[in-house]
């Protein structure tokens, strides 16, 4: 079974993903419990998180929180205050990119199943490893890893791997960028929720002339045309990037993506 994980930014997205068919949805909580790579987002108020994961439990769809920030030790007591309530709320899973989250999160509750983030890096078999031993159940791929690469991983480790099949590719390597938070004075960082996404302004060129373009910034992915090169690889889900876009978006490429999917294995 292939799990098709679709973002969920805020309530509205999440439904919208649920009716177009994800197997799964991942959302981070709003302020001021905003522990996640999306601040900007919605998000989802803890007061509703119980409410949101029986909506889900009764369409047969699984939930995942982000709590994948890297954390302050000043912040911990807050965070496991959190984490007490999320594993109250029976979420199905914990994204999480903070080593120390991950081991205090398995100690709170062994048996709540966590993910690495794509931010944890985690590109080679004893990095693998090494996650697991701290209770990972599941490793989000970097996106720049090639098919190649990740068949090899694949021999090496049995991790579930999950990895992104649409949407933005950040220009540094999988979110490890200082660029907000050397433009930000130190007030906007990309491991802490804040990414202000200066790799997608329009800068200038000059070379007999000037010229204004996005020349940092990436076009987004979609990897419709190597699905089945990664299925055969093994991969265990395949995620949409996309917490900060629209309801409309949500469903739509959850829909293709649905399709597509169900078409390899008819």
């Amino acid at each position: 079974m292939i799990e098709l994980l679709s973002p969920a930014g805020s309530l509205e997205c999440l439904h919208a993903a649920v009716e177009s068919g994800a197997d799964a949805v991942y959302f981070g909580l709003s302020q001021p419990h905003n522990f996640n790579a999306r601040g900007r987002a919605e998000n989802i108020p803890l007061e509703k998180l119980g409410d949101t994961m029986n909506f889900l439990h009764r369409r047969g769809v699984k939930g995942y929180l982000t709590l994948n920030t890297l954390v302050h030790c000043d912040e911990l007591p807050a965070v496991e205050s959190l984490l007490r309530e999320v594993i109250a709320a029976e979420i199905d899973a914990v994204i999480i990119q903070d080593i120390g989250v991950a081991v205090l999160a398995h100690r709170l509750c062994p048996e709540l199943p966590l993910h690495a983030s794509t931010q944890m890096s985690l590109t080679s078999a004893l990095a693998i490893t090494h996650a697991a031993e701290l209770g990972i159940r599941r490793v989000i791929l970097p996106r720049e890893l090639s098919i190649r690469q990740i068949a090899q991983l694949r021999k090496t480790s049995n991790v579930e791997l999950e990895c992104f099949i649409h949407g933005a590719l950040c220009i540094s390597y999988s979110g490890q960028c200082y660029a907000s938070l050397g433009l930000g004075k130190g007030k906007r960082s990309a491991n802490r929720g804040t990414c202000a996404q200066p790799c997608r302004l329009p800068y200038s060129i000059k070379q007999s002339g000037t010229y204004r373009m996005p020349i940092l910034s990436p076009h987004d992915f979609a990897a419709l045309p190597v699905l089945p090169k990664l299925i055969a690889v093994g991969i265990y889900a395949f995620k949409i990037e996309g917490r900060l876009k629209p309801p409309e978006y949500v469903a739509e490429v959850t829909k293709v993506y649905r399709e597509a999917l169900d078409k390899v294995f008819t």
